[in-house]
Parts: structure tokens; sequence; C-alpha cells
């Protein structure tokens, strides 16, 4: 399954230059992304717009297939992506600012989905685990009586774009997914839960 990683917005709250390459442990924040989706067996492409192009240098010195959008916002260049290129399939789209993902849990959350014969795939992760490791929770909604943050992961189908798609709704307990970078202190609680050794995955 093709893996959408939207990188094309500017960043402005980390106030480190260009996001997806700011550095991690000597790595690239998009680098990680990338792995877990190649590692899962999924082909990975960028999504990036005119607000990145250090981050479209790196795409091509390290071979890693893009598509340069508009740069209009996530869900304007998603939609821009799936016309251009007239995808019909499923497929998986993620934030390029949750360097904990893990191919384990990319692989259960295909799983899942492939099981349900559902359009489209949202994932969650319960607000008390983001509230654990002192993060913030934006948006929430209640899923199976539980008070949820969306992860940024996500299936949909691209057939049905623009239509009301049926969505299974995934509840992960996967605390990786809870470290949406947007801050330099958030950058600094990730590091501290790298260096612990917590993250893990088939490594």
């Amino acid at each position: 399954m093709l893996a959408l990683i939207m990188a094309g917005g500017k960043g402005t709250r980390l106030g480190m230059g260009e996001k997806p390459l700011v550095r991690i442990l000597d790595r690239p924040m998009i680098d990680y992304i990338v792995t877990a989706f190649e590692e899962a067996g999924h082909e990975a492409i960028i999504a990036l717009s005119d607000n990145v192009p250090m981050t479209k240098n790196w795409c091509r010195v390290n071979g890693v297939e893009y598509y340069c959008a508009g740069g209009l916002g996530y869900v304007e260049d998603l939609i821009e992506f799936t016309i251009e290129t007239d995808e019909r399939s499923a497929f998986l789209t993620c934030a390029s600012d949750i360097p904990g993902i893990t191919s384990r849990t990319i692989d259960e959350i295909c799983r899942k989905y492939s099981e349900s014969g559902k359009d489209s795939c949202s994932v969650w992760i319960p607000e008390d685990l983001v509230r654990e490791i002192s993060f913030s929770c934006n948006y929430r909604e209640k899923i199976e009586g539980v008070n949820a943050c969306p992860t940024g992961l996500n299936i949909v189908k691209g057939s049905r774009m623009k239509e009301e798609q049926d969505e299974l709704k995934v509840i992960s307990d996967d605390i990786s997914l809870g470290y949406n970078i947007n801050t330099p202190e958030e950058l600094s609680l990730f590091e501290k839960f790298m260096i612990s050794g917590r993250k893990t995955d088939s490594d």
C-alpha cells in the first residue's frame, strides 16, 4: 500500500528551520517515518511544497519519491495529490511530525483496516496516554467510551476522496504515537523517550 507522508507545512511553532529535517539523535525527523513505512513494506511518497525546499533536496539525495503540492493545507494537499495522480486505491497518510511511529503499529493498523471492510481508517490514542507523556491534545473525541486524540496516521480510499467515507476508528495503545512534535520542549521529551529505550520496534 502506498504511504503518503504529509510534509509541506511551514512548521513555524518549532522554530528550527524546515520541520521534516529537524534532527533527532543525529537523524532527520522525516527519516524515522520513511524508515517505518519501508520496514512495513509500503512505498513511501513525501508530499512537499515550496515551504520546504531543503526537504525536497533531502528526498533527491536519499532517493525518496516525492510529490510537490500547493502547500495550501493538509487536507487540500491530500486531495490535490489524489486528483493529480488519479490514485483510486486505499492508501496510508501520515503526518511528518510523529517520528515515534513503528512498522509494528503500521502492520497492526493495516490488518485491522483490511478486516473491517471500511472505506477509511483513522488512528487515535487515549488522551490519558498523551497527558502521561506531558503532551497536549488540541482535539479529542469519545471513541468506545474513551477520550481519544488523533495521531496523524490514517488510511483513505482515493476513489472516494470527495465523498463521506465509512470510517473505522482505531484506538492504539502505542504511546510512541503520542509524540507529535510541535515545540522544542516536545522535541526534547521525545529525545529522552528514545534514549530511555522505551521505543520498541523490529530494529
